[in-house]
């Protein structure tokens, strides 16, 4: 008698396990937007998880980005309590632009002020709740606009130093805000009929004659598609400090937050420097 041995095969499933500090996503301007995230060594292609479980499970430290000393609390988005104090990324201009000195040669750092703050700036309005205004390097267009969740931003402005771009934004503010609403972004309820050409014109219009000098003569949107299945109606922000392990159905990726598809959501940035474990 032979005996007929059939053999099955099933599929295996791998799972993939890095292990590191984070950094923000890096970010590339196409459509959609294309995320990494740095962990450690490596960077993680996100778009392709989109649709599917990732888990990441903290380890319990946390490194300043700064001097890479262990610390038991972040401040600043990544940095230990001496670096947020004395590092020349956590300067107060850096948060208020207009209180830069580094055109008069004052700095904690001049070396970096030349590099950071002594470099050409833009002022720019951006859709990403409401229209706002805000400042950054030139150099940081767009990843900054890709950061904040904007869909849709246009140059204002062209300074020679962070100092002059903050005071044409403390102008502004008086008439539009400098702030996000993160909730607001993340569930995608975009203020409509907004012309960005237009609130230009309008803004410029509230600068003192000295400031207009550096209106930038760049009219074009810059539009913006985010890797996002689907927009949750309501979210909850989570946190590694609470939690200790995030995990779920990944729905999408906007400004440097994951979304998930029970409309949880994690600022990937606010958790700059600790250690992680991400399984996909």
């Amino acid at each position: 008698m032979e005996f007929l041995i059939i053999l099955i095969k099933y599929p295996v499933i791998l799972t993939m396990r890095y292990n590191g500090t984070l950094l923000k996503m890096e970010t590339k301007l196409v459509n959609p937007i294309e995320y990494e995230l740095p962990i450690g060594d490596e960077l993680i292609y996100m778009n392709p998880l989109i649709g599917k479980y990732i888990a990441l499970k903290w380890l319990k430290e946390i490194y300043c980005v700064a001097c890479g000393r262990k610390t038991n609390k972040s401040f600043a988005q990544g940095f230990c309590y001496p670096c947020f104090l004395n590092a020349p990324e956590t300067s107060e201009c850096i948060f208020r632009p207009e209180l830069c000195r580094a055109q008069d040669g004052i700095a904690r750092d001049m070396e970096w002020a030349e590099n950071h703050c002594l470099q050409d700036h833009i002022v720019y309005l951006a859709i990403s709740s409401g229209i706002k205004v805000g400042v950054t390097r030139s150099g940081q267009i767009p990843t900054r606009w890709i950061d904040q969740g904007a869909w849709q931003a246009i140059k204002l402005a062209k300074t020679p130093n962070r100092y002059t771009a903050g005071l044409i934004e403390v102008a502004l503010k008086e008439h539009i805000s400098d702030r996000t609403n993160w909730q607001r972004m993340l569930k995608n309820q975009l203020i409509e009929g907004v012309d960005l050409t237009i609130a230009k014109k309008e803004m410029i219009a509230h600068l003192p004659s000295d400031l207009q000098n550096y209106i930038s003569e760049e009219d074009n949107i810059t539009e913006i598609n985010y890797p996002v299945n689907e927009y949750p109606e309501k979210v909850k922000s989570l946190s590694f400090d609470k939690l200790g392990e995030i995990a779920g159905r990944l729905w999408g990726v906007k400004g440097q937050y994951l979304i998930f598809d029970d409309g949880t959501v994690v600022n990937m940035r606010k958790h700059t420097g600790y250690m992680v474990e991400l399984e996909v």
